[in-house]
């Protein structure tokens, strides 16, 4: 297996969350997820400015193979939108882990903890 970055937490739903000093979770698909959906065509980004609860769906990839949905780790609102990716996707196949796809500022960073670190996700994906 890929080696998996030790300082992000994990969903189940493959998405990864990296949260900064001010609060904020990064958040983008695992490099297992990016390799299921093949080469990514599309990603539905969210609306900045809109409040989502932790495993709402709020964001959407599609793939020459097939459409998935993308959940927020987090409770919160999301502050920023990698617009990229919006002319670009496939940034995220080439960089899984260096491509955030959209960003929460966390009501309570402590919902992170109920994310996996990178070794129970992979026993997850294994």
């Amino acid at each position: 297996m890929n080696d998996l970055p030790d300082n992000l937490k994990y969903a189940a739903t493959h998405e990864w969350a990296l949260l900064a000093d001010d609060g904020v979770v990064r958040v983008g698909i695992t490099d297992f997820a990016q390799q299921q959906l093949g080469d990514l065509v599309f990603i539905g980004l969210p609306d900045v400015g809109r409040t989502v609860a932790a495993g709402e769906q709020c964001a959407v990839v599609e793939s020459v193979k097939t459409a998935s949905d993308l959940h927020s780790p987090v409770t919160g609102e999301i502050v920023a939108i990698n617009e990229s990716l919006q002319s670009e996707p496939e940034q995220v196949n080439d960089s899984p882990y260096q491509t955030w796809i959209f960003a929460v500022k966390a009501a309570t960073p402590a919902e992170l903890d109920t994310l996996m670190d990178a070794a129970a996700y992979e026993d997850d994906i294994a």
